[in-house]
């Protein structure tokens, strides 16, 4: 045998890249890079938005919507930026038509919330609070009969409380706060509830106002109607019910706010045909319907609301038949006389009595105002109001039958009264709120902003937030002091081992001579 077959393996025993040291310290670098790759990428990934959930349910006069809103965990200035997420319409009447079979309102408000059980994670659920806020038509059930009315709530919640949020219960909200919610929402979603402005930006007579100059609130439901706004004419002293203060994102704001309940256009109506039918007729010819409608009413059905009954004629037949006869200005005429603008022991008053400082700024008309006038196609302020009424005229002379082949689809029972809700809010805006012929161009209909509907429910649902505890936001999983140690400790680590590695062959075990 040769030297070098004696020489081979012994020199191949001696490689310094197959000796144990070597393979620990190259384990341990390889350990060190997983560890350093890990570490960076966990600490810098994209951390998920955390969001809180609120739902509120506005149980309207008519009907019943179901809202869910979102903000992020972390809140701004202590205030929830607030979104809509999801709605929903409960189906059939208003709770408070449930009267006669309370049950019915909590059953009726199931399928809706089965719906947000599915748009709310499920993991949110039990932190996610559940409000339910009446209006007017609980109001009027609450004057007619209000052991009825506790009954409705009272399994309202019974309902609610089957399901897995956080049930913060069920009440009948006052006229001025819906109308005061109704204002933050508007102005939250037109961005007016931010930071304030410089005060050198702000108007000097911006006193009560120390953010954006804000927009007043029209809305207009079934059974009330509400106005609010700022006014630098106004500071509460006058009119203490009428004043509403909020905190929101770090500003004061002081505003106006007066609800009329029984002037929402469904209430109005009533009224209406109460005051045309003191003299108990047979039948009614009233300027408020098209030529050619007929119908027959039931003279208890037209007085059974508390804000008719106790004006119902004595000797009153069973029934009258109801005609139209189309005339805008007759139809103005009778909605001038539900209003009582006569007499006002303020310095100055809207109708009725109800002190009303002066109109000042613009105006957001939502809900019913934005629903009647796009059916109308008025909802363009920028044309003059003489104009406006001129359509409605024409609109109010056309026929049932034409009016009936343009809208197949709408049903009769909300197509007959287009005309007295249209010839209601223009008299409305202009004898009971006092728009002139040009302030009625500040007014903008709108139905939703950003997304958003508009309404009172979202900003009682930002007002509310101001209650719910902040969450602390997801933060990486080291500290930056311990995340910048780890790492570094980690590449002093691989810079040894690499200068290790390198030096390895110059070691003394390395650099013997093999022997012979």
């Amino acid at each position: 045998a040769s030297p070098s077959d004696f020489l081979l393996p012994e020199m191949k025993e001696r490689n310094p890249w197959h000796s144990p040291a070597t393979i620990i310290i190259t384990v341990i670098g390889v350990i060190a890079v997983v560890a350093l790759v890990t570490v960076i990428v966990l600490q810098n990934r994209e951390i998920p938005q955390k969001y809180k959930y609120g739902i509120v349910m506005d149980a309207g006069s008519s009907h019943t919507s179901l809202y869910i809103y979102r903000w992020p965990a972390e809140k701004e200035n202590n205030t929830g930026r607030v979104e809509e997420m999801h709605s929903c319409q409960v189906a059939g009447p208003g709770i408070s038509s449930y009267a006669s079979a309370p049950w019915k309102a909590g059953e009726s408000l199931r399928a809706c919330m089965r719906e947000a059980e599915q748009q709310v994670p499920q993991r949110r659920h039990q932190q996610t609070p559940l409000y339910l806020g009446a209006t007017a038509g609980m109001r009027l059930l609450s004057m007619e009969n209000s052991s009825a009315a506790e009954a409705v709530l009272r399994a309202v919640e019974e309902s609610l409380r089957g399901f897995s949020f956080s049930y913060q219960g069920s009440r009948t909200l006052r006229g001025q706060e819906e109308g005061a919610f109704g204002w933050v929402t508007i102005n939250y979603l037109d961005e007016r509830l931010g930071q304030p402005r410089p005060p050198g930006d702000r108007p000097p007579h911006q006193t009560l106002l120390q953010g954006l100059e804000t927009t007043g609130a029209l809305d207009l439901g079934g059974a009330s109607t509400q106005i609010s706004f700022v006014s630098d004419h106004f500071d509460g002293s006058e009119s203490p019910d009428n004043s509403m203060v909020f905190r929101l994102y770090g500003n004061d704001y002081s505003l106006y706010t007066h609800s009329f309940l029984c002037y929402g256009k469904d209430q109005a109506l009533r009224l209406a045909l109460a005051h045309q039918t003191q003299d108990a007729p047979v039948t009614l010819l009233d300027p408020c319907f098209h030529p050619g409608y007929e119908a027959s009413k039931d003279y208890s059905a037209v007085y059974d609301s508390p804000c008719v009954s106790s004006r119902r004629p004595q000797g009153a037949p069973l029934n009258f038949t109801h005609k139209g006869a189309g005339n805008f200005a007759q139809c103005q005429k009778v909605i001038r006389s539900i209003f009582n603008s006569s007499s006002c022991s303020h310095s100055r008053c809207s109708f009725n009595g109800v002190f009303q400082p002066p109109l000042q700024g613009k105006f957001g008309a939502f809900s019913a105002y934005y629903f009647v006038m796009d059916f109308l196609n008025l909802t363009d302020t920028s044309l003059p109001l003489e104009t406006v009424k001129r359509e409605l005229a024409r609109y109010c002379s056309n026929s049932w039958d034409q009016v009936k082949q343009q809208h197949p689809a709408v049903k009769v029972k909300y197509l007959a009264a287009y005309c007295f809700s249209g010839t209601y809010i223009i008299t409305l805006l202009t004898d009971g709120y006092n728009f002139s012929s040009e302030s009625y161009s500040s007014i903008k209909f709108i139905k939703k902003i950003r997304g958003s509907d508009a309404g009172w429910t979202l900003g009682y649902m930002l007002n509310l937030t101001n209650m719910i505890p902040a969450e602390a936001p997801d933060s990486p999983p080291l500290p930056q002091a311990g995340y910048a140690s780890l790492v570094t400790l980690m590449v002093l680590v691989l810079a040894v081992v690499l200068l290790l590695l390198a030096l390895r062959p110059r070691w003394p075990c390395c650099s013997q001579q093999p022997q012979v």
